[in-house]
């Protein structure tokens, strides 16, 4: 059973992908995005120890789709993509926010398991010069909204729809 590093399970949040979620912002974050507006999730020791099932367990009670933020999640993948076929298991879609290219993750073999797990990837570091709050889901206009699912399937990147 994996345990991952959680700084924070909000539920019925609106601001981290359609409609209510789950949010859970995980600890540790190497990016260091100058404006920011979570840097005390940068340490990767911070917050709490926590199992896939005691994480689950919040998730079945709130009992809404799940986004994995932080901190950036893509540094505990062992325990994210354990907790992301839980997530999967029990019906729940499943975004996740990253300072990390969907072309860096990509290359990555570490991360093979993960990605087909997950249904929309918003990815890239926040970039201040580029920050735009009338953006949908993300700070700044770099970072896109990745289908992930038609992504791999179709062996190229494509954008979020939406829908």
């Amino acid at each position: 059973m994996a345990t991952l590093r959680v700084l924070d399970i909000v539920g019925g949040t609106s601001v981290d992908g359609p409609g209510l979620r789950t949010s859970i912002y995980l600890a540790g974050c190497g990016h260091n995005c100058p404006g920011c507006h979570n840097p005390q999730s940068w340490d990767f020791d911070g917050g709490t120890e926590m199992t896939v099932d005691e994480i689950m367990e919040i998730v079945r009670e709130q009992d809404f789709n799940v986004t994995l933020s932080g901190g950036d999640p893509m540094y505990q993948p062992e325990g994210v993509a354990e907790l992301a076929a839980a997530i999967n298991k029990d019906g729940y879609t499943l975004w996740c926010y990253t300072g990390f290219t969907y072309e860096q993750l990509s290359a990555m073999p570490r991360y093979r398991e993960l990605l087909p797990l997950i249904d929309v990837l918003v990815d890239g570091p926040f970039i201040e010069a580029e920050r735009d709050m009338k953006l949908h889901f993300r700070g700044s206009s770099n970072q896109r909204l990745i289908d992930m699912r038609l992504s791999l399937s179709s062996g190229e990147m494509v954008l979020w729809s939406g829908n």
